[in-house]
């Protein structure tokens, strides 16, 4: 029924269609379908309407969740959606990719008093498909167009929202990205039936049609200086992103069967597009008819073990040193590569890489046990003497996590000072560095995180650079006057 809420009790929880394994498997599409809005309808009418939210204060984003609910609940898509929207630049996107286990619906109400959660993240998406559908998203038109510009280094999720909000705010707005296309990690590292890639350009094509100028294939401190981009733009806002990959360091590491898991899926959604890829096509880079072993245990190795299945691997292995209650990765996306027909050997750590400097034949691994909890409930590992078995592989890919670039030798600025991760270093609760009128946000100041506290940071460094532009603006009137 319409307009109602806290149905909870005669509705059942009910996720999008998702399309069966052995289909799925033969394709990059998406695996789930949107909502209908008779589905969305229904889904959004169990919210309880807590009077304490806590699916709003689980999201990095602070999103009004049981109010769009309701008004979702209610049939008013469209307010539901402005109402989404306010909050966050990327709604759609959030809404497929967010690990809302681990976030709002983990936190929901209902989830903890054994109803089972709101279906969040799928009516989020069902919602922003709909604006686009029917012409609800325009392209900015400020209300006022100010004189001074900022320069965004890094296309990725975080200099996307800062982007948004700065030109909604009238600034003239340039994005610099070393890549050919604008994402970041959302156009070259989340495989498309996660995210489809046309969700992504919609957005970017957005920004430009709204007047902010992208200058791709433009690699900072080789095509043009940092120096140069902080003597054209009032600020500077750096949201690269963390690209260096952590390695492994166990004999035999360095094969050319050994790869990492970005080159990877950069070379997988690249053929996507339809580029050519050399290291895809001498297989270098391309799974088909091989035993893939991929190392790691977060959504990025999900990404790389369903990458492999959808490419024709004979056989997909993830190994990871814990168990899966302690995998870092969303539960969501382990379950889903199992119905895909992964295999996962939990508690092995890497020894050794078989084979030779050419060719992989297997890894080696050592079982491992859980210790007793620590202080802080943190269980650690150890290794089960004599416990070792060789696993066959043709091709290994390491998913260990990422780090971040040297930023301040790149960009030749020494001032821009790091922590002892190699983040970026900000003043004690903002976002500019102590670098006057540059600004960083993202995973190089916070490190490798989830997509929606890069949109989060992006949005609040955007508010950052608001203020500071609008004090160096009110300090030169105070002196012209004087």
């Amino acid at each position: 029924m319409t307009g109602e809420t806290n149905r909870f009790v005669v509705e059942v929880r009910r996720t999008p269609q998702k399309h069966d394994a052995k289909t799925r498997i033969n394709n990059f599409s998406e695996i789930y379908a949107d909502f209908k809005p008779a589905q969305a309808t229904q889904q959004s009418s169990r919210c309880a309407q807590c009077g304490v939210p806590f699916c709003q204060s689980g999201c990095p984003l602070q999103n009004n969740i049981p109010d769009w609910l309701r008004m979702t609940a209610e049939g008013r898509y469209e307010e539901a959606y402005l109402l989404s929207s306010a909050t966050s630049t990327l709604p759609e996107i959030c809404g497929r990719i967010c690990p809302q286990d681990r976030l709002c619906e983990g936190s929901c109400v209902l989830e903890q008093s054994g109803w089972e959660n709101v279906t969040i993240g799928s009516v989020e998406r069902f919602l922003g498909d709909m604006a686009f559908e029917n012409g609800w998203i325009e392209p900015i038109v400020p209300v006022q167009e100010r004189r001074q510009s900022i320069g965004i280094i890094g296309a990725g999720p975080a200099g996307i929202a800062a982007a948004d909000r700065l030109r909604t705010l009238g600034y003239k707005v340039t994005i610099y990205d070393r890549y050919d296309r604008a994402g970041g990690l959302l156009t070259y590292g989340i495989p498309s039936f996660k995210l489809e890639k046309e969700v992504v350009l919609r957005r970017t094509d957005r920004l430009a049609q709204s007047g902010v100028e992208y200058v791709m294939n433009c690699d900072i401190g080789n095509d043009v200086s940092f120096e140069e981009l902080r003597e054209k733009h009032d600020a500077i806002m750096i949201a690269t992103g963390v690209y260096k990959t952590r390695r492994l360091s166990v004999p035999g590491c360095g094969s050319q069967g050994v790869v990492i898991a970005l080159d990877y899926l950069t070379a997988s959604n690249r053929v996507g597009f339809g580029d050519a890829v050399p290291d895809y096509e001498s297989g270098r880079l391309n799974a088909e008819g091989k035993n893939v072993i991929v190392i790691g245990g977060g959504d990025t190795a999900m990404d790389c073990v369903r990458t492999a299945t959808r490419q024709g691997a004979k056989s997909v292995t993830c190994v990871y040193r814990r168990d899966r209650a302690n995998m870092p990765g969303s539960d969501r996306e382990v379950y889903n590569a199992e119905e895909e027909g992964v295999k996962f050997e939990w508690l092995s750590a890497p020894m050794a890489v078989l084979g030779d400097a050419e060719t992989v034949t297997g890894l080696k691994v050592q079982r491992m046990r859980l210790t007793t909890p620590d202080a802080q409930g943190r269980q650690g590992i150890e290794d089960i003497a004599g416990a070792e078995n060789d696993l066959p592989a043709d091709l290994i890919i390491e998913a260990l996590g990422f780090e971040p670039e040297n930023i301040p030798v790149m960009f030749n600025e020494p001032g821009l000072e790091v922590s002892k991760w190699g983040t970026i270093k900000t003043l004690a609760g903002e976002f500019q560095t102590l670098v006057p009128g540059v600004f960083a946000a993202g995973d190089i100041v916070r490190g490798a995180s989830l997509v929606v506290w890069a949109v989060r940071e992006g949005q609040d460094a955007a508010a950052d650079i608001h203020h500071y532009l609008q004090t160096q603006l009110a300090l030169s009137l105070s002196e012209a006057a004087e």
